[in-house]
């Protein structure tokens, strides 16, 4: 009787972990899961070299979870047209997380953390094209955000007006650049 009960044990076990039907499911899944934690957290990285709030782990679970969600609705035989819903979800949700990154400055005319949603909302999308098996466009798409975030800023600051320089009790000061 004891033994009876622990194989029933044993087969409910085995049975819960049977979305993982053979050593290529599982290669599939781990890589896919791997590459949108490691492209997220590329991104996370830059983001906290530059001070910013979303950083390094907010970044990998992000990318990681969005990679999930269309990772299991394609096991579970969701056709491509009805992921469409999945991703679509994806997007509403991690559009409302990426809200909470912005904030509008008390008596100023600024608002600070458009981009960090932005960068977000991105990359859920690289961890959605992991998901789906994208790989190359997931990297892709990784290497252009990198450069969009050290390249932008600088041509930026060389297409912006030079600040005149002031003179005051003969000295002559030059307003640094923000």
């Amino acid at each position: 009787m004891a033994a009876s009960l622990w194989q029933k044990i044993s087969d409910t076990v085995t049975s819960e972990f049977s979305d993982i039907s053979d050593v290529e499911q599982a290669t599939r899944m781990f890589v896919r899961l791997l590459l949108a934690a490691v492209l997220g957290g590329l991104l996370g990285i830059e983001r906290e070299q530059h001070g910013k709030d979303a950083g390094v782990r907010t970044h990998m679970l992000v990318a990681m979870g969005a990679a999930l969600f269309v990772l299991v609705s394609q096991q579970s035989g969701m056709p491509n047209a009805d992921l469409s819903r999945v991703v679509q979800g994806v997007i509403a949700g991690v559009g409302f997380l990426g809200a909470g990154a912005i904030l509008k400055l008390d008596g100023e005319e600024r608002v600070k953390g458009l981009t960090t949603a932005a960068g977000i909302w991105l990359t859920a999308a690289i961890g959605v094209a992991a998901g789906m098996g994208r790989e190359a466009t997931a990297v892709l798409s990784t290497l252009l955000t990198l450069a969009i975030f050290a390249l932008v800023p600088k041509l930026v600051r060389l297409m912006e007006k030079p600040q005149s320089v002031v003179a005051r009790d003969g000295l002559v000061e030059v307003p640094t650049r923000k």
